[in-house]
């Protein structure tokens, strides 16, 4: 065989077998790309992303003129598997994030843990947006203390149950969460403690009424057991849970986290009242939201301002925490606009309205 013959072959063959191990070399890296961008005054699929009801909303026609889109990120699922090939074609594309796989997902935690816990973290992050837009609009809304979880073979287990409402405990009215664990820590370790609750069922039946729970209420007595550090506990975690004065729903399928809480409350915001928050221009965003209004940081950033800009979006509202990264490669046509809280946000929205936009709080890559 001519040498230059054989020297072609082996090169060949060597490329060959390359390719074949950046196919079949598995990689510990998943990949992170834009996702869809809904607007939260809109519809999708057939029906609104935000449906009130008992309480007037505008526009009349149900139709909006602007835009308030959240955003998404798609990644790669926590049981698939990259390979080298993968692995290089992302890192190579401008528009994708190849991350280490431990990033995204903690390690030994399957798909139906990841599933569960963007579901839980995406309910949760609507309830804050329902309660930060009614303050924002000074809208009361009733506060009760519930019980959030209860700590398997802990004394409270079997005995209260997540949903519980919590109105005194050992006769001493509740009027925070953070009483509870104030009042069972003036016991000693082995002494027991009362606790007057109204069980989840009847709570949550009296909450869909639209009204905040006060009959039913049961006593139900508990041994404490100590602690680690020596205090006496019974094993649950106390939280606020909120009554809203009229019905919220958000409809949107095949969405997690809680990274759209912001938009969320801001498109409740504009459904509340009359006129429109955008003055009809394209304002996308994203970041959390808590029930005080504080707007917080999210991941894939970059990913989230390149979806929404494909889309046609003009402004991007953007937590401050992440404005440092996403200044660094901010797709062109596309305004950002820093954000710490919905108070930012609106007055922002206000000057966009009004094209006053030179006045825009923006994001730098210092994060200054």
């Amino acid at each position: 065989m001519p040498r230059r013959t054989a020297t072609l072959l082996a090169s060949t063959l060597m490329l060959i077998a390359l390719l074949c191990a950046g196919v079949l070399f598995p990689v510990p890296y998943a990949e992170m790309s834009p996702g869809p961008t809904v607007n939260t005054l809109g519809d999708h699929d057939g029906d609104p992303v935000l449906q009130i009801s008992g309480r007037k909303t505008y526009p009349a026609n149900g139709q909006p003129s602007g835009h308030l889109n959240m955003t998404t990120v798609r990644v790669t699922g926590p049981d698939y598997t990259m390979n080298l090939f993968e692995a290089v074609y992302g890192w190579l594309d401008h528009d994708s994030a190849v991350v280490p796989h431990k990033t995204l997902y903690p390690e030994g935690q399957t798909a139906e843990q990841a599933d569960q816990e963007n579901a839980e973290e995406f309910s949760q992050s609507q309830e804050s947006a329902k309660v930060a837009a009614l303050k924002q609009l000074r809208i009361p809304v009733a506060t009760q203390t519930v019980v959030g979880s209860v700590v398997k073979d802990k004394p409270a287990d079997g005995r209260l149950h997540a949903g519980d409402v919590i109105k005194a405990v050992d006769g001493t009215p509740v009027k925070a969460n953070t009483d509870v664990a104030k009042l069972v820590t003036r016991h000693k370790p082995g002494e027991k403690v009362v606790f007057t609750v109204i069980p989840a069922k009847e709570a949550a039946a009296e909450e869909k009424k639209g009204k905040r729970p006060a009959t039913g209420a049961k006593q139900i007595t508990i041994t404490t057991e100590k602690a680690s550090d020596g205090r006496a506990i019974v094993g649950i975690q106390a939280e606020v849970d909120h009554t809203l004065p009229f019905t919220i729903d958000v409809k949107l399928a095949d969405v997690g986290g809680p990274s759209a809480g912001l938009m969320f409350a801001l498109g409740i915001i504009d459904k509340l009242t009359p006129g429109d928050l955008t003055g009809g221009r394209f304002v996308a965003g994203t970041g959390t939201i808590d029930d005080k209004g504080k707007v917080g940081p999210i991941g894939g950033i970059s990913m989230k301002t390149v979806g929404a800009r494909s889309n046609g979006a003009e402004f991007f509202l953007t937590p401050k925490a992440n404005c440092a990264t996403a200044a660094k490669d901010t797709p062109k046509g596309l305004r950002l606009v820093k954000v710490d809280t919905i108070g930012d946000a609106m007055n922002a929205l206000q000057k966009i309205r009004k094209g006053d936009t030179a006045g825009l709080p923006s994001c730098s890559p210092t994060g200054r």
